[in-house]
């Protein structure tokens, strides 16, 4: 049940965003073994100029993946990591290195969707 927030500078463009959204899906699902049906996506394309790298603007994204903490290792994390920015890079082109994939690991206590939490959804699966 992951979200994700995904910014970038570079034009907005409609066929980007949604090759953007193919491949984080795929890589979310694949990489992190998390449920499409409860994945939610976010695409935010900024304007060029409000976006710096030190002093100049460049190309660049940032994305933030918010996971319940504990449900994957350091390698799927990695991999993740790694996949997900060599393919964001093919999609936006000539991007700066300082781009980001952030994976947030939030305690199962604190979040959770449709009124609960992932902490009460595990413990009702254990009841079951």
């Amino acid at each position: 049940m992951p979200f994700i927030n995904i910014k970038t500078n570079v034009k907005k463009d409609e066929k980007v965003k949604e090759k953007i959204l193919k491949s984080v899906l795929e890589n979310t699902s694949n990489i992190l073994h998390k449920d499409p049906r409860v994945t939610s996506i976010l695409v935010e394309f900024l304007p060029f100029e409000t976006w710096n790298i030190n002093t100049e603007n460049k190309n660049t994204f940032y994305l933030d993946i918010k996971i319940t903490k504990g449900t994957n290792t350091k390698e799927e994390k990695a991999k993740y990591i790694e996949k997900t920015y060599k393919e964001l890079k093919e999609i936006l082109g000539d991007i700066s290195p300082a781009s980001y994939v952030l994976i947030d690991e939030v305690d199962a206590s604190s979040w959770g969707f449709d009124g609960s939490t992932q902490e009460y959804r595990y413990i009702q699966s254990k009841i079951k």
